[in-house]
């Protein structure tokens, strides 16, 4: 196969596996009315199993990431998958009760977590420099897709065959993954170390990647402040039916999934990753204020700037992952991935309680106007000056890992 078609047939292959762990990982929420009815659960043991496979990813990422760049990429995503597949086939198939089977989903989250960790990596290496934020901008859309299936699908199947045995579907879709990786997903050809060189010095001796990191978690706040409470707001405040309000946002998430697409390309073109994200860290500080001088004066306001802040505020998120690849190098790219992601998800989980509290205690002016100051503070901290030198740095390291070359 031609090293260009097979590139993009990687891509694809590390799509599907991201988009099948994210219907896994991430596909609980939709099980919590089922969970309720049929089960008769409270809303906090049900939050329990909806948290469980998200704290297994959190855990486990920068310890896959080491293991993709010690092992390779094919491998520790196969064998990740392999553990979501068994640990949530057992979920399904088994009565383990609420505190057994939220065991069994934080170890399907640890297994998932090796896809987020290493197919990344897959395709930093497979594609050259002035494809990757496409590349990268298309994998990034795999969160929402998978988030999207779960949707679709878990529901209804908790309501025909029941709770448990509905998680055999993403379980079946993590299988197929699995098997597409062991036999498509080759590694990306690696030159072996010699073994009396000295080892590369960790990137994070210097502060770029630990602020790239500390910027890329700034902008998650507005993403999550929008995600997370935009039909809440629409159905509260502005009176939109839920079925409105529910359809509107699913399509919006559709263009924020396009937008991660035009964003790699654009950064693809400029030949930088910081440029665009600084840029977009202005937008996203410019989109909250809005939304929150339209919930004030403006109702149509309000909406306006939801819809493009759902845009706008995921749009980094691809040119953050690439960037810090790219800026850590072979060596250390598996575990710079695995910390930017940490970072992304801890943010991610405390940013609906902690917005939630300030809206309910001042409104939601005020609450979209606070998070307007983390993107502001994005602004500053994002080190675009420090991107080119450290870019040069990246590439006068060696490129393989030691152990054999990954097979063709």
């Amino acid at each position: 196969m031609a090293p260009t078609r097979q590139r993009w047939l990687v891509l694809a292959v590390g799509l599907f596996a991201q988009t099948a762990a994210s219907s896994l990982v991430y596909g609980m929420p939709f099980l919590v009315p089922a969970l309720r009815d049929q089960e008769g659960l409270s809303l906090a043991r049900a939050g329990l199993l909806v948290s469980a496979p998200i704290a297994g990813l959190l855990v486990s990422l920068i310890a896959w990431g080491a293991l993709a760049d010690r092992y390779g990429e094919r491998v520790v995503m196969a064998s990740g998958l392999v553990v979501a597949v068994v640990s949530s086939s057992v979920v399904g198939l088994a009565d383990l009760g609420v505190r057994g089977s939220a065991v069994g989903l934080f170890v399907a989250g640890v297994g998932g977590a090796s896809v987020n960790a290493a197919s990344g990596r897959l395709v930093m290496g497979w594609f050259p420099r002035d494809q990757r934020g496409l590349a990268m901008g298309i994998r990034q859309t795999a969160q929402p897709l998978g988030v999207a299936i779960a949707a679709a699908a878990l529901p209804t199947l908790a309501k025909d065959v029941g709770v448990s045995r509905s998680l055999l579907f993403p379980a079946s879709l993590c299988a197929l993954a699995a098997v597409l990786v062991v036999t498509l997903a080759a590694d990306p050809a690696r030159t072996p170390l010699d073994p009396t060189a000295a080892k590369p010095l960790s990137p994070y001796r210097e502060p770029v990647l630990w602020r790239l990191h500390t910027a890329s978690a700034l902008l998650v706040l507005p993403q999550f402040a929008i995600a997370a409470f935009s039909v809440e707001y629409l159905v509260r405040r502005q009176d939109w039916p839920v079925a409105a309000a529910g359809g509107f946002v699913a399509v919006l998430q559709v263009c924020g999934a396009v937008g991660r697409i035009g964003t790699g390309v654009w950064s693809d073109r400029v030949g930088s990753r910081l440029r665009p994200m600084r840029q977009l860290a202005v937008a996203s500080a410019a989109v909250m204020l809005v939304v929150a001088a339209g919930d004030q004066w403006s109702s149509w306001l309000a909406v306006a700037g939801l819809a493009v802040g759902a845009v706008v505020t995921v749009a980094d998120n691809g040119l953050a992952f690439t960037a810090t690849a790219e800026i850590a190098g072979s060596q250390w790219a598996g575990r710079a991935l695995g910390i930017q992601n940490t970072a992304q998800n801890v943010v991610a989980s405390a940013a609906p309680p902690l917005l939630g509290a300030l809206v309910g205690a001042s409104g939601y002016a005020v609450g979209f106007g606070a998070v307007a100051l983390f993107p502001l503070a994005a602004i500053v901290v994002t080190p675009v000056a420090a991107e080119a030198h450290r870019l040069r740095a990246a590439e006068r390291e060696p490129v393989g890992v030691s152990g054999p070359p990954a097979r063709p």
